[in-house]
């Protein structure tokens, strides 16, 4: 008889995609998705469970249903999508809380797959060149999504300790990106104009969607547990990738960056977390050996060809967005200084040069 798998946060798309795949891997019999608000589109043969795993009757769910795998996908990245910080959280991290309580009183369960993130590494300018499993960040995270992760990750770990017997395999996954996802970075990509912070170039990974819906089912039936780094192989510079999608970028005095976050916030177009502005700041690079010779996984793209997928999927150079450079133009006035990308932009994109884009945004985006 296959396995009976509890998966968490499906009202989201990549929740909802996920457990339909499991539902059709080999070895997996019923895939149970529960979730505070249904999922929209088609789950495949998922069978929905309107609950809130904040609340202990989701250990009445996982004993009646006779779950035996829990996949754990409901720490969220983003307040907008949650309902404010403070409720983001609660979610986050009395959610793991209240799920673990009701998976140590599950005698049936042995395995327990948690999506976790590599933004627990955090980025600074101290960082290694690769980050393994066993690598502490040199700053621990002191607020947001970042400190979250962590805290689940704490949880997760006290609760492998206390029952032995249940397989724990924690993912840390690099950023996930690919034509259906919809997040902070994939969002601060498709800006018309992407803020970059000053004098910095970072190196950055991906995991394409596919791949996480891929470890996500081998996790589940495969013997191996323990924490492992999840991405494509490879990085790409952040100028890289701008040339990649021809968008046009603003290089930004660091201290300018929050600013401009506030005003994509207030437009509604994507979230810019201070770990965001870290990452784009330094960059981060993890080490996914122990992701192939331990968990026996080899994603099927590879940074640069999951951010390929990505990138051509989305409509090419600047588009609508007059909001976002009217209100660049409002924080910067004409602070961005002239030609860093040279007199016609970067090479190949056939994008104006910063010059254009300063006095653009100095009057407000008007002729942008």
């Amino acid at each position: 008889m296959g396995r009976v798998v509890l998966v968490t946060g499906v009202s989201r798309d990549l929740g909802r995609r996920s457990a339909a795949a499991l539902a059709a891997a080999p070895g997996v019999d019923r895939v149970i998705g529960v979730d505070v608000s249904p999922p929209r589109g088609d789950m495949g043969g998922v069978a929905f469970v309107r609950a809130d795993i904040r609340n202990p009757v989701i250990a009445k769910v996982i004993a009646k249903e006779d779950v035996d795998t829990v996949v754990h996908l409901s720490v969220i990245a983003t307040p907008g999508t949650s309902g404010g910080r403070s409720t983001m959280k609660e979610l986050n991290v009395i959610g793991t809380m209240q799920l673990l309580a009701a998976c140590q009183r599950a005698p049936r369960l042995d395995r327990l797959v948690v999506k976790s993130t590599t933004t627990v590494y955090g980025a600074s300018s101290r960082d290694p060149a690769m980050f393994t499993e066993d690598t502490e960040p040199r700053r621990l995270p002191r607020s947001g999504y970042a400190k979250d992760a962590s805290e689940v990750e704490a949880y997760v770990r006290g609760f492998a300790r206390r029952r032995p017997d249940v397989r724990v395999t924690m993912l840390r996954c690099a950023n996930v990106v690919g034509p259906h996802v919809v997040s902070p970075i994939t969002s601060y990509f498709r800006l018309p104009v992407v803020p970059t912070v000053l004098g910095f170039d970072p190196r950055l990974q991906f995991l394409h969607e596919r791949d996480l819906m891929a470890v996500l089912g081998h996790s589940v039936t495969d013997g191996a547990h323990g924490t492992f780094n999840v991405a494509g192989a490879g990085v790409v510079s952040l100028s890289q990738a701008l040339r990649r999608l021809g968008r046009p970028s603003v290089p930004l005095p660091a201290a300018a960056v929050g600013g401009v976050g506030s005003v994509l916030r207030s437009a509604r177009l994507t979230e810019f977390s201070p770990e965001q502005v870290s990452l784009l700041t330094f960059g981060r690079g993890v080490d996914t050996t122990r992701m192939r010779d331990v968990l026996g996984f080899e994603p099927r793209y590879t940074t640069a060809s999951a951010f390929a997928d990505f990138a051509a999927h989305i409509a090419p150079g600047p588009g609508p967005g007059e909001r976002v450079v009217a209100g660049l133009g409002r924080v910067l006035g004409a602070g961005v200084p002239d030609d860093l990308d040279g007199p016609d932009g970067p090479r190949g994109s056939g994008v104006p040069s910063n010059a254009g884009a300063t006095r653009a945004l100095g009057r407000g985006g008007r002729d942008a």
